[in-house]
């Protein structure tokens, strides 16, 4: 018996957008071979429910998570992830919309567990699309704490260094 297949999605902020064709991958995975349509599981689509441009870290207790991190990082929150993103984009994030485009899972294939990324070789068609007018609701919505710092730097740095799961997304764009 299979696993049921996740539900796969991508966020733009361009709408009506009818194919998603296969492109350069922007990071490097050694097991991505060609250029592909990149996707997101539902379990981790409050990961890339910001702005494109936006810098966040986002981490959760994964099965080698120790007591140690769960506490100094998750404390006493009863949310399953946290999405740490900077203050300085609280305005951009309120005025940004958000197109999320669903696909049929048949032709993605998981590469990062963790992260919740699935490719396709192939050509992908929405089957449906979500607009995102209330980014801020929309995330509260989901099982997660969304904190707003001064600074991603520290916050980053100790995740990397933790027993967590964690992505660092758009880290290039965060401020010193």
């Amino acid at each position: 018996m299979h696993p049921p297949k996740p539900r796969l999605f991508h966020i733009s902020e361009q709408p009506g957008i009818s194919i998603f064709a296969p492109r350069p991958s922007p990071s490097n995975f050694d097991n991505i071979t060609a250029d592909v349509v990149f996707a997101i599981s539902d379990q981790l689509l409050h990961n890339y429910l910001l702005p494109r441009d936006c810098p966040r870290v986002t981490f959760y207790t994964g099965p080698y998570t120790t007591a140690t991190d769960k506490q100094k990082f998750i404390g006493n929150t009863t949310a399953s992830h946290i999405v740490a993103v900077e203050s300085g984009w609280y305005q951009q994030i309120k005025k940004t919309t958000l197109y999320c485009y669903e696909f049929m899972p048949d032709d993605f294939m998981l590469i990062d567990e963790c992260a919740g990324y699935y490719v396709s070789y192939k050509p992908a068609l929405p089957i449906a699309v979500t607009v995102i007018d209330d980014i801020m609701a929309t995330l509260l919505s989901r099982d997660i704490e969304l904190r707003f710092m001064p600074s991603l730097t520290e916050i980053a740095d100790a995740v990397r260094n933790s027993s967590l799961q964690f992505s660092l997304i758009r880290m290039r764009n965060a401020k010193g």
